[in-house]
C-alpha cells in the first residue's frame, strides 16, 4: 500500500521549493502581430496618450517603433509647442554639466586633457591645432639643447612633452587611429 504524502514542501523557512515553480500552467501572451507565434512581452501604445497597449515580440516591436510618429495627429503649431516645452524642461541638465560642476571646457575633454592644456598655457576650448602650435613654441623655448644646464627649463620641457603626449593620444582615439 502506497502512503500518501500529507505535507507540502512549502511550509516554514527556508522555503523548500524554488520561487516561481508553481505547478499550474503559466499564461503566455502571444505577439499581437497577425500570424506571429512568439511571446508578446514588449508593450507598445495603441495611440498617443492612450493606456491601451499592443504586446509585441522583439522583432515586431522594433518594426513598430521604426514607424512610430510621436507627433502624429498634431498640427504643426501643436507639434512645435510640444517640442519646445520638452526641450525647455530638459535643457537644464545640459546646462548644468557645462556650467556648474562639470568644470571648464565644453565637456568633451577629460581632466587629464584639461591639465595638459593648462601646461601648454591654453584655454579649455583650444583646438588640437592650437595645442600643436603651443607645444612646438614651448618645446623650442625650453629644449635642453637650447638652454643647456638649466634645470627649470628641462623640467618645463618634460611637462610640455608629457602634455603633448596626452593630447595627441586623445586626438588619435577620437580619430580612431591606433
Amino acid at each position: 500500500m502506497t502512503r500518501r504524502q500529507t505535507r507540502s514542501n512549502d511550509w516554514g523557512f527556508p522555503r523548500w521549493r524554488g520561487y516561481g515553480s508553481e505547478r499550474g500552467a503559466t499564461q503566455v501572451r502571444l505577439c499581437d502581430r497577425d500570424g506571429c507565434e512568439n511571446p508578446g512581452d514588449r508593450p507598445a501604445p495603441k495611440s498617443p496618450n492612450s493606456p491601451e497597449r499592443w504586446w509585441f515580440c522583439e522583432e515586431h516591436a522594433a518594426e513598430y517603433n521604426r514607424n512610430w510618429d510621436y507627433f502624429q495627429g498634431l498640427s504643426a503649431e501643436e507639434a512645435a509647442k510640444r517640442e519646445s516645452d520638452e526641450r525647455r524642461t530638459s535643457a537644464g541638465y545640459a546646462e548644468s554639466s557645462y556650467n556648474s560642476w562639470g568644470g571648464p571646457g565644453d565637456g568633451n575633454r577629460s581632466r587629464d586633457e584639461m591639465r595638459a592644456l593648462e601646461a601648454l598655457e591654453l584655454d579649455g576650448d583650444a583646438s588640437f591645432d592650437d595645442a600643436k602650435a603651443a607645444w612646438r613654441r614651448l618645446a623650442k623655448a625650453n629644449h635642453p639643447d637650447v638652454k643647456p644646464g638649466d634645470a627649470a627649463a628641462a623640467d618645463r620641457f618634460r611637462r610640455v612633452q608629457a602634455a603633448w603626449d596626452v593630447l595627441r593620444a586623445a586626438e588619435e582615439r577620437r580619430q580612431g587611429v591606433g
